[in-house]
């Protein structure tokens, strides 16, 4: 699946080593008994529960920044103003910045080509929250989304080729592998500290910041509907949006329900469901028929979520 991706895909690589690194780390974070706030990465993976197979899966990380400063381009004004000619200048400026050190980040959600369909995407976005919402007291106060940007036919970067790559002396393709496997130390390295005026830029450049690649539309637009805001924050490597949102006020964190199985049966609405801790959660479509305190799943969520009556759960509607 990484293969897959296209390039541009920071937190899912095609390099064996940096992938087996990512799978250690969320078993340790999976394992970590504390329930604190740390700097843990989980990796959550979407199985056809008939087959076996891993058709998608995505990222959660407790708190970005802690291991290698967390870089980001916030986009300013600056206005300036001529008694002389009588007129005022506004010019917008790329400002490198660390003020999403310590937020939340879902990231790294790849569903594979052949599974685009039935809301296999939503159902794997949407796992993360309730995910947060099982572990409240291990994620942060805000959190974080960050979009691919605008990647050309041949795999380069027109943002990274009129900013960053002046400095560097390598393709945004070299930059993303580097930084995908050996983390981004070598942008503070390198990294021009003064703004960048966007005035100066290429047009190339100018006209895809804060765009998210076509492919991420659809991700943008469910960012959206839970809460995230895009807040002038963009990626250094590729320009694309880096969504915002108060962690308490994610719409599916906000609307869950926690309740437990009374009956195992068919009929109802669907929602999304829940259950589990940790590496015993789960999450799952199914039908749902909601009491007062207890609720009646359908069967095949019963079997995928391995719940029966009397266990609990957590759902939000569809």
């Amino acid at each position: 699946m990484a293969k897959l991706t296209g390039g541009g895909f920071t937190n899912l690589p095609p390099d064996r080593d940096a992938l087996r690194g990512k799978l250690a780390r969320s078993k340790e974070a999976f394992e970590r008994t504390e329930d604190t706030l740390g700097d843990d990465l989980f990796v959550l993976v979407l199985e056809n529960v008939v087959t076996g197979e891993v058709r998608g899966t995505c990222q959660i990380f407790t708190q970005v920044g802690q291991h290698w400063p967390f870089y980001s381009y916030r986009i300013g004004t600056l206005t300036k103003h001529s008694e002389a000619l009588n007129r005022t200048f506004r010019a917008e400026l790329l400002n490198l910045t660390n003020d999403l050190e310590g937020c939340s980040e879902v990231g790294g959600l790849f569903l594979h080509p052949n599974e685009r369909a039935g809301g296999l995407g939503m159902l794997l976005a949407r796992s993360r929250y309730l995910f947060i919402r099982a572990h409240r007291a291990r994620f942060a106060e805000r959190v974080l989304a960050e979009l691919r940007g605008i990647i050309d036919e041949s795999g380069g970067s027109p943002f990274w080729d009129g900013v960053a790559g002046r400095f560097f002396g390598m393709s945004f393709q070299e930059a993303d592998e580097f930084n995908a496997i050996h983390g981004n130390q070598f942008i503070a390295d390198l990294m021009p500290k003064h703004p960048v005026y966007v005035a100066m830029l290429p047009e190339s450049a100018r006209q895809v910041i804060g765009l998210p690649h076509p492919s991420g539309r659809a991700a943008m637009r469910m960012l959206e509907k839970e809460g995230f805001a895009y807040e002038n924050y963009v990626d250094i490597f590729d320009g694309g949006p880096t969504m915002l949102a108060r962690t308490d006020q994610v719409k599916t964190i906000q609307e869950a329900h926690d309740a437990k199985v009374a009956h195992v049966a068919g009929g109802g609405e669907q929602a999304l469901i829940s259950t589990g801790r940790l590496a015993d959660f789960r999450c799952a479509y199914g039908d749902i028929q909601a009491g007062e305190d207890s609720v009646t799943i359908d069967p095949a969520a019963a079997n995928a979520l391995d719940i029966a009556e009397g266990g609990n759960i957590t759902w939000v509607a569809r």
